[in-house]
């Protein structure tokens, strides 16, 4: 395993790298970022001309006094939690660019962020079965504490399922939150888990995918081995006809989770190991920031 500190130093470099975007380039606000649609009822007052008609409430209304609207503050706790694929097949890619290590770091940098901000911040690894759960904390130690236990983690199962890594999260997190989920999603019958989780839950969906996952040499007839299911299987990788089934597969999967995501009002990003991610999270932290201000102004 790469030093620790040497871990540590990188991650934190990047996280002031996205700090400094959001808050510079931008002109945004990177405290907002954290806050997702945590808000809380705080008290209800007369209601003015230009106030949205959805937060009157109507039980104090109806007692005949005037229209009153509920009013809103943002909770003071927010807590993020981080749901966090470690299964085999998490394995492919480049070495110490493989999805596995992409998303340990993007759990590690947003660690750091979330717990800068006053945040709690809590972790469930999963393959098949629950790898490492650690319960959520504050502070920057806490922060340390989880990028040490994500990469010196070795899963136990090679297996992936994503329904009870979702349920175990659905069922432990009482007050909404904002839960990151990153896997590449290589699983099936989860849809609705996820669905239920986005409606539950702020939810922000980072789905981590590798070139190779995709596109294989033209080999001829090669042995494939699956870690996860432990199998060896036969391929004719000059067949077009596969490339074409497996490039469908994976767009249709990656389309379908876009889907739930976009109707759930949970937020999506693909990030590529190829590709620098501190760039692909600075445009997520945007979007949210956007969307972050869009919920305050309406509530």
């Amino acid at each position: 395993m790469e030093d620790i500190r040497d871990i540590i130093q990188k991650l934190r470099k990047y996280e002031v790298a996205i700090r400094k975007a959001i808050n510079m380039q931008m002109q945004g606000d990177y405290h907002s970022v954290f806050k997702g649609a945590g808000l809380e009822f705080d008290d209800v007052r007369a209601y003015q001309y230009g106030d949205d008609v959805r937060t009157i409430d109507w039980n104090v209304t109806a007692k005949g006094h005037g229209t009153f609207v509920k009013t809103f503050r943002e909770e003071k706790e927010q807590t993020v939690f981080f749901i966090v694929d470690v299964s085999a097949s998490q394995e492919i890619g480049k070495r110490k660019r493989r999805k596995l290590d992409i998303t340990k770091e993007i759990c590690g940098v947003l660690s750091l962020a979330a717990v800068k901000e006053g945040s709690q911040v809590g972790v469930i690894c999963f393959s098949d079965e629950k790898e490492k759960y650690i319960k959520p904390g504050k502070g920057l130690k806490h922060a340390y504490e989880i990028i040490y236990s994500l990469f010196s983690l070795k899963a136990q199962s090679a297996k992936t399922n994503l329904t009870k890594a979702m349920s175990f999260v659905i069922n432990l997190l009482k007050r909404r939150s904002i839960v990151i989920l990153i896997s590449d999603f290589i699983d099936e019958g989860y849809e609705d888990r996820l669905r239920m989780l986005a409606d539950k839950h702020d939810l922000v969906v980072i789905h981590v995918a590798d070139d190779r996952e995709v596109s294989f040499p033209k080999l001829g007839i090669i042995p494939l081995f699956d870690k996860e299911k432990r199998r060896t299987f036969w391929i004719n990788t000059s067949s077009t006809q596969f490339a074409r089934e497996v490039n469908d597969r994976f767009a249709t999967n990656r389309h379908q989770l876009e889907e739930i995501c976009k109707r759930h009002q949970a937020n999506y990003l693909r990030v590529e190991t190829s590709e620098d991610y501190v760039a692909d999270l600075i445009r997520l932290f945007k979007v949210r920031n956007r969307t972050t201000k869009r919920k305050i102004a309406g509530a």
